[in-house]
């Protein structure tokens, strides 16, 4: 494979963490670092430093990209603090990640003077890769830096799976669509636990907002065939009809809607440049793109008879 390719893949897989880490910031902590959760302020509210943390990296050249989140928050005693997120997803054990750890820590602290606390999460299948701490030394000059680390695969026991699934914790789904992401290859039992999941949200009374958010996370992480995929989205609208609540389903037809609806700007738009010039179709775009689809069907019919701009329109 490919560095580009290898990149694209990792883009595929890191996307959908970033979405979640930012729909879901305190149910992550809550559910899998919940000493941290209960030391935050959550009263003072939380942000996202992605142009402090893309700075950083920009100047660490440490090689490999991982998802990523630089969060400000507050500590129950007023002070400020910062939690950087590091979720390794591909799998793939590297000796230097505790060292990226402590050098992306130690950055951060030094550009900003701020307290920081790094969290690794482990999404790959290596059972043996659990990387909690950065060791160096020289002539007795020592760094000794530890971090909390979560390892997904742990919950992938009885006990423990079916504690998520009895969690009312939002994050749990997220959580169990990354283990199955990992542990499931065929792609029919793939299927099945994207539908188990996806009903799930529904029954656990979620918000449309919610569910919708959710729904774009599972539906990254547990990418189907082109065939099943269809047999997926067929069942999905027929549950949420029978659950009186179509939130995915009409979301996806109204973008279906929209995009048709922007081939026929797009067709009558080229039809009318090629029939009468680029500058025409310009001046004509706004009043083209403002107008309900009956108008373009029925302009597009008629510019194949039309000697005359106005001939379109009247």
């Amino acid at each position: 494979m490919t560095d580009t390719a290898k990149s694209a893949t990792r883009g595929d897989h890191d996307s959908p963490w970033k979405e979640a880490l930012e729909g879901f910031f305190p149910d992550f902590l809550a559910l899998l670092f919940p000493v941290i959760h209960a030391g935050i302020d959550w009263s003072r509210g939380y942000r996202f430093l992605d142009k402090e943390f893309q700075q950083i990296v920009r100047d660490a050249a440490t090689g490999r990209r991982y998802a990523d989140k630089l969060v400000g928050v507050h500590r129950r005693d007023g002070q400020a603090a910062w939690v950087l997120v590091h979720v390794e997803v591909q799998g793939e054990p590297e000796a230097a990640f505790a060292e990226r750890m402590f050098v992306y820590n130690y950055k951060v602290r030094d550009a900003h003077g701020v307290p920081v606390a790094s969290l690794a999460v482990l999404a790959d299948a290596d059972a043996h890769f659990r990387p909690e701490h950065y060791h160096a030394d020289l002539w007795g000059c020592a760094i000794d830096f530890h971090f909390p680390m979560v390892k997904l695969i742990d919950w992938d026991t009885p006990k423990r799976w079916s504690t998520l699934e009895a969690s009312d914790n939002c994050f749990a789904l997220v959580v169990m669509a990354q283990i199955r992401a990992k542990a499931t290859k065929d792609a029919a039992s793939r299927k099945a636990w994207k539908f188990r999941l996806i009903r799930l949200m529904y029954d656990r009374g979620y918000d449309r907002k919610t569910i919708l958010e959710l729904f774009r996370v599972i539906d990254w992480m547990l990418q189907l065939p082109a065939a099943l995929e269809v047999a997926f989205r067929q069942e999905l609208f027929t549950f949420e009809e029978t659950k009186q609540m179509p939130y995915v389903t009409t979301v996806e037809r109204a973008g279906i809607e929209k995009g048709y609806r922007q081939g026929e700007v797009d067709l009558l738009l080229l039809l009318i440049e090629n029939k009468f010039g680029a500058d025409l179709a310009e001046d004509l775009r706004k009043r083209v793109a403002l107008a309900d689809s009956e108008s373009l069907r029925r302009w597009s019919v008629r510019i194949l008879t039309a000697d005359t701009p106005d001939a379109i329109f009247h």
